[in-house]
């Protein structure tokens, strides 16, 4: 049995189809956003002065693209777990939510 998951971000800013989730922080707290590349463009250049004279406290720049949504997981786990369950994944590339699903089942289980 095969399945294909699209996944399909919508603009938070305006409803249309979405291109990345941008991260930001202030104030203490981190934010995602879903964005247009015309939106996300424009966040970035409204915030530039502002990053210009900032200084970096850590963290990696990240953008997720579509299908990216989830936090990484160790895939190779995941992948051995699958194998051993009887379950056809490829060695290489993504590993597909239904087995990312029956593998978070089996851990809580």
């Amino acid at each position: 049995m095969a399945q294909k998951v699209i996944t399909l971000l919508t603009d938070d800013l305006d409803g249309s189809e979405a291109s990345q989730t941008v991260v930001f922080a202030l104030d203490g707290k981190t934010y995602e956003i879903d964005l247009s590349d015309e939106h996300a463009t424009k966040m970035r250049e409204a915030l530039a002065p502002f990053v210009g004279s900032a200084r970096k406290v850590g963290g990696r720049a990240t953008i997720r693209r579509l299908g990216s949504s989830k936090p990484a997981e160790d895939t190779a786990a995941i992948r051995a777990w699958a194998k051993e369950n009887g379950f056809d994944v490829n060695d290489r590339g993504r590993v597909p939510a239904n087995i990312r699903e029956a593998y978070a089942k089996a851990k809580t289980a």
